[in-house]
C-alpha cells in the first residue's frame, strides 16, 4: 500500500487539476461491488494508495484511506463537506426523516444542543441501573439455557437487550413484547438499505424487498408513536430524555418529534448489539482472553452486580469492546459530498464530488495497527502507545462524532462484565463471517452453546 506524501514526508505535491486520483480503469458494477463490499474497499487502497477514484453508474466516486485525509474531511475542513445528498442521506432519511443522523447546518445544531446534556459522561453513569436491571433478565434466560443445553441466537437476544436499555434510557418505558417484533424490522430495515441501488429497479426481487422494507417502516414508526404517547401529557415533571425531546422549542410537529426518537433507538441500539456479538465471538476464539476479563470482574465485582462505581476498574472489559469495534467496526463506511471545491492528497477535488472514508480499511491498515487482523485487546488501555485519532473511528470524527459514544461504552462495558459468568461457543454449523450492511453484523447470526463457569 503506497504512503501518503501529505503526511509522511511532510509535504504535499501540487494539485492535479483536472486529474481525479488513480483506480480501476473500467466502471464499477454496482451488483458486485455489494457482493463484495469489504474486499473491494480494501483492494482500491491496496491497489491505488490513500485516495482513489472509481466510477459508478456513471458518477466519479473518491474515497480516502489515510488517517490524515480523513482528517482534512471530518474536521480540519469539516464545513467544507456535506451528508445532504450522499447515499447515507438518500437511504436513512426515507425512515429517519429530518432527525440528527440526517440533518444539516442549523437544524443539526438545534438538534446536538438539545441532546447534549444527556450523553456527557457524568450524567451517563446514571444509567447503570436500567443497564444491568435489563441485562438480568437475559442472564436469567441464560441459565436456563446452560441448564438445557439449548443453542441461544446470541445475536437476537443482544439486539433485544440494547433495544430494551435504550428505550428504558430515553423513555423510561420496558419494550416489553415489542422487542421481537422490533428488532425483525430493523432487520428488514438494514437488509433493504445494505442493498440499497438506485440504478436497480424493476425486478420481482427488489419489489419485495421494498415490500418489506415498508412494512417494517410502518411498523417502527407505530412503536415509536406509541412510546411518544404514552409519555405526552408528562412534560413538566420528565427527567427523562424523550421528556427534554417533547419540551424543545424547535420540535414542530408529531413528525419532527417521531424523526427524533426513532433517530436515537435505531443509531443507538444496533451498533452497541453488534459489538457485543463479535466480542462474544472473539472471546470464544480467545479463551484465555475470556478467562482474564472473567477474572477481572471476580475481582473488581465479586459475586455482585456491576455499577458505575465499578467502570473505571473494568479496564479489560473496556479494551476487549475497543478492539472489538476496531476488528468489525459497527458503521463501516461514511460519506460526505464536498460542497467548494477541495485539494486532498495532491489532487483538487471539484464541488458536489462524493467522499467516502472506510473504517474497515482504516482499522486494518498495518503503518497504524500492528498485526492488524489480530484480536490484541492491549492496544487499547493506558499503557498502549498512541494511535493516531482517525485510523480508528468506531463512532465517526470530527463535530459530528457520535453524541452516544459515552453511553455506548458504558453500556457494553457493564453488560459483557454480566456475560463474563458464562462462557460462550459458537455452534460447529454457524459459520461466522462479516455481512456489511448498514451495520457489520454475523450474516449467519451467532448461535452459541452457554455453559456456566
Amino acid at each position: 500500500m503506497s504512503a501518503s506524501a501529505t503526511d509522511l514526508h511532510g509535504s504535499t505535491p501540487p494539485a492535479s487539476v483536472g486529474q481525479w486520483p488513480p483506480g480501476p480503469s473500467e466502471p464499477v458494477d454496482g451488483q458486485t461491488m455489494r457482493g463484495r463490499p469489504l474486499e473491494f474497499v480494501t483492494d482500491l487502497a491496496t491497489s491505488y494508495g490513500d485516495i482513489t477514484s472509481h466510477l459508478l453508474h456513471g458518477q466519479r466516486l473518491v474515497m480516502v484511506h489515510h488517517p490524515d485525509l480523513v482528517r482534512r474531511v471530518l474536521r480540519d475542513n469539516g464545513h467544507g463537506y456535506t451528508k445532504q445528498g450522499t447515499p447515507d442521506d438518500m437511504m436513512l432519511r426515507p425512515l429517519l426523516g429530518n432527525g440528527l443522523l440526517t440533518s444539516s447546518g442549523r437544524d443539526w445544531e438545534l438538534q446536538r444542543k438539545m441532546y447534549a446534556p444527556a450523553f456527557r459522561p457524568a450524567r451517563i453513569t446514571a444509567y447503570d441501573e436500567v443497564v444491568t436491571d435489563c441485562t438480568q433478565a437475559l442472564v436469567k434466560h441464560l441459565a436456563e439455557a446452560a441448564e438445557s443445553g439449548e443453542p441461544l441466537p446470541m445475536d437476537h437476544h443482544l439486539t433485544g437487550l440494547t433495544l430494551g436499555i435504550l428505550i428504558r434510557v430515553i423513555s423510561g418505558t420496558d419494550v416489553g413484547e415489542i422487542g421481537n417484533g422490533f428488532g425483525e424490522a430493523v432487520d428488514a430495515v438494514n437488509r433493504f438499505i445494505g442493498e440499497f441501488d438506485p440504478a436497480a429497479g424493476g425486478e420481482e426481487q427488489a419489489k419485495e424487498r421494498m415490500r418489506a422494507y415498508l412494512q417494517a417502516r410502518k411498523f417502527l414508526h407505530l412503536v415509536t408513536g406509541t412510546l411518544i404517547a404514552a409519555r405526552n401529557g408528562q412534560r413538566a415533571s420528565a427527567d427523562d430524555l424523550l421528556g427534554q425531546i417533547i419540551g424543545a422549542d424547535h420540535i414542530a410537529s408529531t413528525d419532527d418529534l417521531r424523526d427524533q426518537v426513532l433517530t436515537l433507538i435505531m443509531a443507538g441500539h444496533e451498533t452497541t448489539a453488534k459489538t457485543l456479538t463479535w466480542a462474544l465471538h472473539l472471546l470464544d476464539q480467545h479463551p484465555d482472553v475470556a478467562d482474564q476479563l472473567a477474572e477481572e470482574v471476580q475481582r473488581v465485582v465479586g459475586d455482585g452486580v456491576p455499577d458505575a462505581s465499578h467502570f473505571p476498574d473494568l479496564q479489560l472489559c473496556r479494551n476487549v469492546i475497543s478492539e472489538s469495534m476496531r476488528l468489525y467496526p459497527p458503521v463501516w463506511l461514511m460519506s460526505r459530498r464536498s460542497v467548494a471545491d477541495d485539494e486532498l492528497g495532491g489532487y483538487t477535488i471539484p464541488a458536489g464530488t462524493l467522499v467516502s472514508i472506510s473504517q474497515w480499511v482504516l482499522h486494518h491498515d498495518p503503518r497504524f495497527h500492528e498485526e492488524p487482523y489480530a484480536f490484541r485487546p492491549s492496544r487499547f488501555g493506558p499503557d498502549a502507545p498512541d494511535m493516531h485519532p482517525f485510523s480508528y473511528l468506531p463512532f465517526g470524527g470530527g463535530s459530528r462524532v457520535c453524541i452516544g459514544q459515552h453511553l455506548a461504552i458504558f453500556e457494553a462495558t457493564l453488560v459483557l462484565a454480566m456475560l463474563s459468568r458464562f462462557r460462550f461457543s459458537v455452534t460447529p454449523d454457524c459459520v461466522v463471517e462479516p455481512e456489511a450492511l448498514v451495520t457489520m453484523r454475523p450474516r449467519n447470526g451467532l448461535s452459541t452453546k452457554v455453559t456456566r463457569r
